[in-house]
């Protein structure tokens, strides 16, 4: 083979020779190679050994005396490269300076210690002056702060829910004598034409809410952001401590009075509650918490009144959390329509709700089940972080396998809960929120018996996600279950997890 005269100069064809015996024959292979060498070596060793039918007893040898060659010339190469580039420097063909810019320049590209720090963020310098806050005796004041916001927004709603049940029903009814006078004094199309302008009226009144709610709730965010920046500015400045006491002070008669408003709408039901301590692992056990737990799935979202003191415990316990490493999260069952916000998804933005990780103007695409989007959250209850995951009416029925989506869902979502310090985990046990008629008392056993062991499986599997955190993982069951029900699921959960400790049956009122 003769030199490619159309590569670079720094392309040069050099010719290999391998010496080896077949039988009573000295063979020798000589094969032009291009430097520098491009290919992988191995594919290289295997077309030679192809295309030539070299012996099989001689690919070891062949192969080494290959790779020797090419790094032998590679080196060689390399070395004169090097000479070439100090005559040229020695000569003054080379500009110093510009030289040593561009080693210096790669050497700082590429080092370390000598990356620029990263500027620190509007939302990273609000997490830390948050954080530094609610641990200190300006707590009662955010936390009432928080919730005065809430009662404004909720009486926003209500008058909002109001105006659009008082359209409805006026609708309702002008649409009944619309169809008493079908066929006399009307016909379809006007019937039709009825209907759009109230479909009209109706998305005017909606969007008209919309943009109102949108607007309160970005000024509330501000205030409260520029608030709480200002407070930590006079705490780090003031020396007078009885000044700032008061600016910090709680107002009692504004919290009962606040506490009195939303009595009504969140009174706290009874909740039965079963606790466990397990040790799952191979050889290296790590400890878990285990609880089972009855009530409505949005308790841990709605907003309690301030005026009972276990509520406000949560409450604060939360807020002390929520920039931390020890997030909770929730899993809510929802359908596949992301741009949706009826059923039970529109009950969240009721509470308190800022979903910050989904935009979903930009993704009306729907999902399918199995999948599930996240929404992050700094007041809801009880929980930090909802993962909205996507069932289909499949769930209802008894033939659920370990395979199923939902089942599969749930496995991704505690993989995310180990790689983002959520330690707390809520699930719904029966993969259902509400009760119907086919899930009798053997649906249930059967159904909660399958979560049991996935979600067993699954923590095992957490020991090479996280490297063995300690977690709480609670499984929710409706509030409809029966206590009898109840009672027969606790005595299920230790038999699969093997419960090393002793249980605690509370009943939270």
């Amino acid at each position: 083979m003769k030199k490619n005269k159309s590569k670079a100069n720094t392309a040069a064809e050099k010719e290999f020779v391998f010496e080896f015996k077949a039988g009573k024959h000295n063979c020798v292979l000589k094969v032009p190679l291009q430097f520098p060498v491009q290919e992988n070596i191995s594919d290289l060793h295997g077309r030679l050994m192809l295309l030539h039918k070299i012996p099989c007893y001689i690919e070891n040898e062949l192969k080494t005396s290959l790779s020797a060659f090419i790094e032998r010339e590679t080196i060689l190469d390399y070395d004169r490269e090097a000479e070439l580039a100090l005559q040229r420097l020695t000569a003054g063909d080379v500009d110093v300076n510009q030289l040593t810019n561009a080693w210096t320049r790669s050497y700082v590209e590429t080092t370390l210690e000598h990356a620029r720090p990263e500027e620190p963020s509007w939302d990273e310098d609000f997490a830390d002056v948050y954080h530094e806050l609610i641990h200190s005796p300006a707590s009662d004041t955010l936390l009432n702060l928080e919730h005065n916001y809430f009662v404004s927004i909720s009486e926003l709603i209500s008058e909002r829910d109001m105006e659009i049940k008082k359209l409805q029903e006026r609708q309702a009814a002008e649409m009944d004598k619309v169809m008493h006078e079908l066929g006399n004094t009307l016909s379809d199309q006007d019937v039709n034409a009825v209907a759009s302008q109230h479909f009209d009226a109706q998305q005017v009144l909606e969007n008209k809410w919309a943009s109102e709610l949108k607007q309160v709730t970005g000024i509330q965010k501000q205030e409260y952001q520029e608030w709480v920046i200002k407070l930590h500015q006079d705490l780090q400045k003031s020396t007078n401590s009885s000044q700032i006491n008061e600016e910090i002070k709680v107002q009692p008669s504004q919290l009962s009075e606040l506490a009195d408003s939303g009595a009504r709408m969140f009174e706290e039901q009874p909740q039965l509650e079963e606790s466990f301590t397990i040790h799952l692992g191979a050889q290296l056990k790590t400890m878990h918490n285990l609880r089972l737990v009855r009530a409505d799935v949005l308790d841990f979202c709605k907003h309690r009144r301030h005026g009972s003191g276990g509520a406000k415990l949560r409450r604060l316990q939360t807020a002390l959390s929520l920039y931390s490493s020890s997030l909770c999260g929730l899993v809510l069952l929802v359908d596949n329509r992301v741009n949706s916000y009826s059923g039970i998804k529109r009950e969240i933005p009721r509470n308190g709700c800022d979903d910050k990780s989904k935009n979903v103007e930009r993704n009306p695409s729907n999902i399918l089940p199995g999948e599930f989007y996240i929404s992050r959250h700094s007041n809801l209850s009880e929980v930090h972080v909802v993962f909205h995951l996507c069932v289909d009416d499949n769930v209802r029925s008894g033939n659920i396998t370990a395979r199923d989506p939902a089942i599969m869902g749930l496995r991704n979502i505690l993989k995310v809960c180990c790689t983002h310090d959520i330690t707390t985990v809520t699930v719904p046990l029966l993969l259902v929120h509400d009760m119907s008629e086919e899930m009798t008392i053997p649906w249930c056993l059967k159904r909660a018996e399958l979560v049991f062991k996935c979600v067993k499986g699954f923590m095992m599997e957490m020991a090479s996600w996280d490297g063995g955190i300690s977690r709480t993982v609670q499984f929710l069951v409706p509030k409809s279950i029966s206590e009898e029900m109840f009672y027969q699921l606790s005595n299920m959960l230790p038999q699969i997890f093997r419960v090393s400790s002793t249980l605690t049956l509370t009943s939270k009122h």
